[in-house]
């Protein structure tokens, strides 16, 4: 049974992760802060041993039992207005401090959660981008997996994020949604898929190299106007006919805003996975479950 050492769990990502390994039979031990709301996780917390890294060394969690994996999924978005320091405090130097404890007590593989947004588009992507790179550089003192991810989606996301962001804004029926022309192509992957990707890729490490990257996502774009269209109908399809109307073209794109992103699941793909959740029945299980 492999002890593996879960970041961000009490977030969208880590919960799925978490309900996931444990039904793998491996034991989880969490890195979180005493603040941090455990909603998503609540029922799962008498099966996992937790640090709160905000009140006891980092170090603790390494000292206390072998840890054989880290995956760390925790990150700071920066959409509530977060300062650059705290940005790069939250994604580069916790994540150095977490690889600094990682390789001192001789864990064999760093899963980190990369993205698949440009280094230089915003301080959230330059942030997880220059973690990558130390990554690469520490990769000969212990084995590290990248996992850029595409736009993953699905239910208990944070409404701060575009596809939950949109189905609140129909839930309360409010009388527009501004948004860009929506001509971006996004792949949008749903949470299992992703988190089947993380399960492969850890049962494989032993054919890995030192250090390796895989694009996660499901090879296919859909335009976000489509993809919006589309969570409009089944939602109506599901609860009932909406007012809400999608004003596309109300707000501009930002600055140096990513048309299209380059996918490439190949690797991926040829290590066993798939992407088996559809965007319609993806979008199906999403609105049905409560947010």
């Amino acid at each position: 049974m492999k002890t593996i050492l879960l970041t961000g769990a009490t977030g969208f990502l880590g919960s799925h992760l978490l309900e996931a390994l444990l039904k793998e039979g491996c034991a989880v031990v969490i890195l979180k802060r005493s603040t941090s709301n455990t909603w998503r996780i609540q029922h799962m917390l008498a099966q996992v041993k937790t640090y709160d890294v905000d009140c006891q060394p980092l170090a603790d969690a390494f000292k206390d039992q072998r840890i054989d994996a880290v995956i760390h999924t925790a990150c700071q978005y920066g959409r509530n207005g977060e300062l650059i320091h705290q940005m790069v405090e939250s994604n580069l130097m916790f994540g150095l401090k977490l690889l600094d404890a990682a390789t001192f007590f001789n864990t064999a593989t760093f899963f980190n959660t990369d993205t698949l947004l440009q280094k230089h588009l915003i301080t959230y992507t330059l942030s997880k981008k220059q973690f990558v790179e130390w990554l690469r550089q520490q990769s000969e003192k212990i084995q590290v997996v990248n996992l850029r991810l595409e736009h993953m989606y699905g239910p208990k996301d944070d409404t701060t994020k575009f596809v939950p962001w949109v189905l609140s804004q129909l839930k309360q029926n409010v009388p527009e949604i501004k948004l860009t022309k929506g001509e971006q192509e996004r792949d949008f992957v749903y949470i299992d898929d992703v988190v089947s990707a993380y399960l492969l890729v850890l049962k494989k490490t032993a054919q890995m190299g030192r250090f390796i990257e895989f694009d996660v996502g499901t090879g296919g774009l859909t335009s976000v106007r489509h993809m919006v269209e589309m969570l409009k109908t089944t939602y109506e399809h599901q609860h009932g006919t909406t007012h809400t109307q999608l004003n596309f073209g109300a707000v501009p794109y930002r600055d140096g805003e990513m048309m299209q992103v380059q996918v490439d699941n190949a690797s991926l793909v040829q290590l066993g996975w798939q992407a088996n959740t559809t965007l319609t029945d993806g979008l199906v299980k999403t609105i049905g479950t409560p947010q």
